[in-house]
């Protein structure tokens, strides 16, 4: 039964939008992978996406629950930030989002 439960259970995904100063997007991607490596409990992974030719991206950061995300942000994680939040134009646009559906690549598709 308890099988059938964690599949009723849905991740959480953590989706951050916004762009960063000319020139500063790998500087910002190095302070991001340094704030993910912070995180423990919880964690589900982590992709940070750039549009191509430009200092545009997109951060999504998987949670088990919303509340992990906040049980992470401890002093290392703010300090981080703190180095990270003048790279942006303006602050980026947040939102959590419920994970509804996970389609893992088949192995047969994986092996080619």
């Amino acid at each position: 039964m308890s099988e059938f439960l964690d599949f009723l259970k849905h991740k959480y995904a953590y989706v951050a939008i916004g762009e960063f100063k000319p020139g500063k997007f790998e500087e910002a991607q190095q302070l991001y992978e340094e704030a993910i490596s912070t995180y423990t409990h919880g964690f589900q992974g982590a992709y940070m996406l750039r549009e191509p030719g430009t200092d545009k991206g997109i951060a999504v950061i998987f949670w088990d629950h919303i509340e992990d995300m906040e049980d992470n942000q401890n002093e290392a994680y703010q300090q981080i930030l703190e180095k990270m939040s003048h790279l942006f134009v303006k602050p980026p646009t947040t939102t959590f989002y419920e994970v509804s559906s996970q389609i893992p690549p088949s192995v047969e598709k994986a092996e080619e």
